[in-house]
Parts: structure tokens; C-alpha cells; sequence
């Protein structure tokens, strides 16, 4: 019998009907379990003046409302980007961490795979199962469109990709300006490509950091179990937190720009020049 090195693949532990239940999958299921618990207690007894948890919970939303007005610049968008957002970051920074705890990925059942005697984890860090980071990434993607749309609009948002209504104003401008609206239409199109990527760039950044990371602690303890894995945990312990921000500000800048109105997006890019000098 021997450890196994974590597969890039969640291993299933048992299956309803056939649709599999993997030990990442019950990590994630812990997570969700512990917000819904701080939500309810969170909702009980409040007050206007806070006490005890509620004192750290509003402490971390004023926190978080800080950051992302930062980011969108305006409290409006602010207030309404942060319950996606936040929810993002506390679920992938608590489900980081969790997988760190002592039993995740040590203690389990010995089955046998591919002619040998391995352990499977009963539990696996949720994030080290690209199938959960792809469904987060594409979570955010989508949304930051959908708020797009009914922010500034289906043809404003469109626009902002495949420039329609430049097209049509320049037919009023002559053949010069056609050329270039139709060589912005072409470019627009790659805008698109840039939102798959988007989806593929969010997912396998989280997902390569936090399975590598897992393969890095499985090797170390293999090595020496006592005191050798100690500073890598540390390490992750700060990886899961960089991991959480990036993840979530990426999200909010997606929702942000998606939220700008076509003129507010190319005024940002306009060069900003001195005024000249007056002659008196």
C-alpha cells in the first residue's frame, strides 16, 4: 500500500443513482453548511448596537464595501456588486483553508485503483476540483454580462464587443469612416474569444494553485510527517487568501466594466491633455 499523489480528477466516493459524489464535493457542501449557519445566526438578536459575532460580521462586510467601492467608484454599485462578490471570496477563502485541516486528504478508505492498493481522502480541497472552478468561473462571466444587459441595455452591452452602432453612424460619414468602423467590427469579434478565455484563465488559476499546492503537502508529508510540512502549510495558508482576492476582484472589474455605459468605457481611454496656457 502506498499514498497516493492527489489525481487532477476528483475521486468519487459513492454515487446516487449515477450521478457521483466526490470528497471535493463534500468539502464544498461543509463550506456552504457553515455560511448558512452564520447567516442565521447572524439574522438573530440584531440590534443597533452590535455584539459579539456580530461585531466581526460587520466588521468584514464594512471591510468588503470598503475594497469594492474602491473598484467600482461609487457606493450604488458598490452595494450591489458586494453580495456576489463577497460571497465568492468568503466561500473560496473558507474552502482554501478548510482544506488544510487535519484529516483532509489523510484520512480515508484503501480501495484498490489501477492494480494497486491506494488511500482515498474522504475529503479533498474543494477548489482542487476544476470542475467546481470552471462552474465559478463561468458563474462570474455570465453574470457580469447579465448585469451588463440590464444596466446599460442589450445594444449598449453588445456594442461594447461588436461595435453595431458604430457601423451605422458612419454610413452618414463617408467610405473612410465605414473602413474603419468595419475594421472595428472585426476586432470587436476578438473581444469575444476574450471572454472564453476569461472563464478558462479564472478557473485554471485557482485550480492550478490550490491542486499543486495539495501535491506539494502530499509529497512533503511523505517525505517526513512531523515537521517538514509545516512551513509549506503556512505557505497555503497565504495562497488560499491570495487566491480568494484574485478571484474575487477579477470578478468585480468584469461586473464594473460590464456596468459602464459604451461612451463612459472609451471616455476612460481618452488621453487626458493640459490645458494649454492662456497668452495675455
Amino acid at each position: 500500500m502506498s499514498l497516493m499523489i492527489p489525481p487532477a480528477a476528483a475521486e468519487p466516493l459513492f454515487y446516487l443513482g449515477t450521478f457521483p459524489i466526490t470528497n471535493a464535493m463534500i468539502n464544498a457542501w461543509i463550506a456552504v453548511v457553515f455560511f448558512v449557519c452564520v447567516a442565521f445566526v447572524a439574522r438573530r438578536r440584531v440590534g443597533l448596537v452590535p455584539k459579539g459575532i456580530h461585531n466581526v460580521i460587520e466588521a468584514a462586510i464594512d471591510f468588503m464595501l470598503t475594497e469594492t467601492q474602491k473598484v467600482t467608484g461609487d457606493m450604488k454599485r458598490a452595494k450591489q456588486f458586494l453580495p456576489i462578490v463577497g460571497t465568492i471570496f468568503l466561500f473560496v477563502l473558507f474552502s482554501n483553508w478548510l482544506g488544510l485541516l487535519p484529516g483532509t486528504g489523510s484520512i480515508g478508505i484503501w480501495a484498490q485503483h489501477e492494480g494497486a492498493i491506494e488511500l482515498i481522502p474522504l475529503l479533498r480541497p474543494a477548489a482542487s476540483d476544476l470542475n467546481l472552478t470552471l462552474a465559478m468561473a463561468l458563474f462570474a462571466v455570465v453574470a457580469s454580462h447579465l448585469i451588463g444587459i440590464m444596466a446599460v441595455g442589450p445594444v449598449a452591452h453588445v456594442s461594447k464587443f461588436v461595435n453595431i452602432r458604430g457601423i451605422f453612424r458612419s454610413l452618414k460619414k463617408g467610405p473612410m469612416a465605414i473602413v474603419v468602423a468595419l475594421i472595428e467590427f472585426a476586432v470587436g469579434l476578438l473581444e469575444i474569444v476574450s471572454e472564453i478565455a476569461k472563464v478558462l484563465s479564472l478557473s485554471l488559476r485557482l485550480f492550478g494553485n490550490i491542486f499543486a499546492g495539495e501535491v506539494l503537502l502530499t509529497v512533503m508529508l511523505g517525505i517526513l510527517a512531523y515537521a517538514l510540512p509545516i512551513p509549506f502549510m503556512f505557505l497555503e495558508l497565504l495562497v488560499g487568501i491570495i487566491q480568494a482576492t484574485v478571484f474575487a476582484m477579477l470578478t468585480l472589474a468584469y461586473l464594473t466594466v460590464a456596468t459602464q455605459s459604451h461612451d463612459e468605457h472609451e471616455e476612460d481611454h481618452e488621453p487626458r491633455h493640459a490645458p494649454a496656457p492662456s497668452i495675455t
